[in-house]
């Protein structure tokens, strides 16, 4: 077991820059073992946050990509014909409550509501899971806990979360850093130089005021950070920009038009 431990572990320290309070209180969640959600908008920060906690706790990190094609056989596990017969695979969620691993299902409310449910028994005071198909109840290890992110600004109301999950969990809202913090931010994690870095960031709050008036969703951090590393690169920063901040979130022309002229006003 000590070996499929040290394969999820993260070795090395994520870049993380605290907004608040999160990394203490996100401490004494795992300290009790209670189960926590993230949310907040695309590329805020979320997914680094808990890898970020995972190599802090020096526990290991199972994430899961939740999609609407995924099944609780995707999450639990199935049996496999091979040659000689079957063979039983685990699934992330299983082998994460076999070792003690944090399980980072990222962007949860993604995958099917049948699909979910199978999450709720590690959720509470029973901390178990059962595997009908092999007849199996698996007690979770002690270090075992659950962790889900989604993004609560861009679900229809056909892809919320039950109140019978939600209430399942303590929970962060994250949100984009403030302006002096996320120049900090890409000049840290891209060597990127704090003044570009500021205009980068500048770009990105005129994108976010738009959300709602032609955009679902602002330029990200995440985004930001890829136009900070083209930079950096020596690429012209109105290509950088153009090509990482505008051109990825939308195709609508006006939009495009007036986030292309923010750009050169703030380079000029």
């Amino acid at each position: 077991m000590s070996t499929d431990k040290e394969q999820y572990k993260v070795h090395q320290e994520p870049y993380y820059q605290a907004q608040g309070k999160e990394v203490e209180l996100y401490e004494a969640a795992y300290r009790n073992r209670l189960p926590v959600m993230v949310k907040g908008p695309t590329g805020c920060g979320k997914s680094r946050f808990i890898e970020y906690m995972a190599w802090k706790l020096d526990k290991p990190l199972i994430t899961v990509a939740c999609n609407e094609d995924m099944t609780a056989s995707d999450l639990i596990g199935r049996y496999l014909l091979e040659a000689n017969g079957t063979r039983w695979l685990d699934g992330p969620l299983t082998t994460a409550a076999r070792i003690g691993a944090i399980c980072y299902l990222d962007e949860i409310v993604e995958a099917r509501q049948d699909t979910t449910v199978v999450i709720h028994p590690l959720t509470d005071h029973r901390r178990t899971l059962p595997i009908d198909k092999k007849g199996e109840l698996i007690h979770a290890h002690p270090d075992f806990q659950l962790v889900i992110s989604y993004n609560p600004g861009y679900q229809s109301l056909m892809k919320d979360l039950k109140q019978s999950t939600k209430q399942r969990f303590t929970a962060f809202d994250f949100d984009y850093p403030q302006a002096a913090l996320e120049t900090t931010i890409l000049a840290k994690e891209t060597g990127l130089d704090e003044a570009t870095a500021g205009k980068l960031v500048k770009i990105g709050q005129t994108a976010r005021n738009l959300k709602g008036h032609g955009l679902d969703e602002g330029i990200s951090t995440r985004l930001l950070v890829y136009a900070a590393t083209l930079i950096k690169d020596g690429v012209d920063p109105l290509d950088a920009c153009r090509m990482a901040l505008v051109r990825p979130i939308t195709d609508d022309a006006d939009i495009r038009e007036t986030l292309d002229h923010a750009i050169d006003t703030t380079f000029a």
